[in-house]
């Protein structure tokens, strides 16, 4: 039986009572169909309250999600073995007795998975949203497409999975950028359209909203190496082996613009969400400044400059997004230049993020200095992924998205936060596993739990003790907390991150 002091995240409010209750299996113990919805009595999206006696428990929920959410608080309390799938038949199990009421802080608890540097297969990104729903996570924003990989069937535009998703390898470490060697390791993949969907139902039966993004202008040598017409030259390009920022970006045509309204129209066929991102960050204008047909067009447009096409060209998409009834999301690259029911995502730092909100829009906090998981955990020269800022668990604990710059005024902009796991140096789910966990569970209670009583210490003991378990009964290969980590560089070749162990 594990104790009300052991939940993650944290629950609003926690009292224990006298006794314990008995139930039969982890099934009945778990089903939201037991689970009453009394959006009267809970006026918060996905609250719940539980209450245990000795007689059994009785469950109120505000939505589905709420009722969702409190089976996983039970689940958790049954104990790390209620995570096992051969397990969760037997029984009795014992639940601790008295009350828990709970609701999260923000409604967007939001992880980017991408799948475009190093593709992720089907089965692998199921068990990533089982996981984010263990920890009442509920956006999982899916980065698509890049330089280096096309992962979406259109099936208007059968090249960009037959070319678009394959690359010849991948870099090998952090040289600088225009180094053009690789591994010689092939790598691709993509999701056929059922594949999608049933990434999406299996969400949605989770209460998770997969927001896909394709990115545009930048970021897109993939789709030019399958149609060039795409770019800019016209000439034939490869798919993108290397990280970092391609120079090669879209051509800024009508007929761009129309084949991405296409795809776009068949992205919001096969996902739910009513939120799609169009990426814009990271567009650099040296081909379009060289181009006198690009020059040319920015003028037809009345712009003021070459680089104002940017804006242009996601505010274009934003727009057609809006004839399909969904809102961009964008990177805060591109702020100005989207409509106002845009979501802006400032990841650069928290500047843009406040300023966005202080222009009306609404806003998902994602900066790196705090929340790409992607990035280093030790200082230790055996690290395996040596990149980035140094954020350990305690650092991603720290975090809070209300930024201190931010009036009280607009703080109701903020709609929530994001952590981030980009894949340049992510090339296995074992991988995945070891930059997310712990450090994700971290900050599912950042943006779940009350900021009230947030306790550093207490945190990393209740992970140590509780939540640590329960991550190995799910089989989540997570960085240990101390001691030897268990990967190493792959011998010979350096500065690649082995995956395998």
């Amino acid at each position: 039986m594990t104790s009300f002091d052991a939940l993650l995240p944290r629950p609003v409010r926690v009292r224990p009572g006298p006794g314990r209750c008995t139930v039969a299996s982890v099934v009945t113990a778990t089903d939201p169909a037991s689970v009453a919805l009394d959006p009267a009595r809970l006026p918060h999206p996905g609250a719940y309250r539980l209450s245990i006696t000795p007689d059994g428990v009785r469950g109120v929920a505000a939505d589905a999600a709420g009722a969702f959410h409190a089976c996983q608080t039970v689940r958790q309390l049954l104990g790390p073995d209620a995570f096992r799938a051969a397990d969760i038949h037997r029984g009795p199990w014992t639940l601790p007795c008295g009350e828990i009421e709970d609701h999260p802080r923000f409604g967007w608890r939001g992880v980017l998975l991408d799948v475009a540097r190093h593709f992720l297969p089907k089965a692998a990104v199921l068990r990533f949203l089982d996981l984010m729903a263990a920890h009442k996570l509920n956006v999982l924003h899916l980065h698509l497409t890049d330089d280096q990989g096309w992962r979406v069937e259109v099936p208007a535009y059968p090249r960009l999975t037959e070319v678009g998703a394959w690359r010849a390898g991948s870099w090998t470490g952090r040289r600088p950028d225009g180094d053009p060697t690789h591994d010689g390791r092939p790598h691709g993949g993509f999701y056929s359209t059922d594949d999608l969907r049933e990434i999406v139902a299996h969400a949605r039966a989770r209460h998770v909203t997969v927001v896909p993004e394709i990115d545009v202008p930048g970021h897109s040598q993939a789709a030019i190496a399958a149609y060039p017409e795409l770019g800019v030259t016209g000439d034939p390009v490869p798919v993108w082996h290397a990280w970092g920022v391609s120079e090669h970006v879209l051509t800024p045509s009508e007929s761009t613009v129309d084949f991405y309204r296409t795809v776009l129209d068949h992205v919001a066929d096969v996902f739910d969400s009513p939120v799609v991102c169009l990426g814009g960050d990271e567009v650099p204008t040296t081909q379009w400044h060289a181009s006198p047909a690009v020059q040319q067009r920015a003028a037809d447009l009345g712009l003021d400059s070459v680089d104002a096409l940017h804006g242009w060209f996601v505010g274009a998409l934003a727009g057609h997004l809006a004839t399909r009834g969904r809102r961009a999301l964008g990177w805060d690259e591109v702020a100005g230049a989207l409509p106002p029911d845009a979501i802006v995502a400032s990841w650069r730092g928290e500047a843009a993020g406040v300023a966005a909100a202080l222009a009306g829009h609404d806003v998902v906090m994602c900066p790196e200095q705090h929340v790409y998981l992607d990035h280093r955990q030790s200082d230790d020269p055996d690290e395996p992924i040596p990149v980035g800022y140094r954020r350990t668990l305690a650092d991603v604990y720290g975090y809070e998205p209300i930024p201190a710059a931010l009036p009280a005024t607009a703080h109701d902009r903020v709609l929530g936060a994001q952590a981030q796991l980009w894949s340049e140096h992510l090339d296995s789910p074992r991988g995945l596993d070891y930059a997310a966990f712990p450090r994700l569970a971290a900050f599912a209670e950042v943006v779940w739990s009350p900021r009230a009583g947030r306790d550093p210490a207490e945190f990393l003991d209740r992970v140590a003790t509780h939540h640590l378990p329960r991550l190995d009964a799910l089989g989540v290969e997570y960085r240990p907390l101390s001691g030897p980590h268990p990967w190493q560089r792959r011998p010979g070749v350096p500065g690649r991150v082995r995956a395998d162990r």
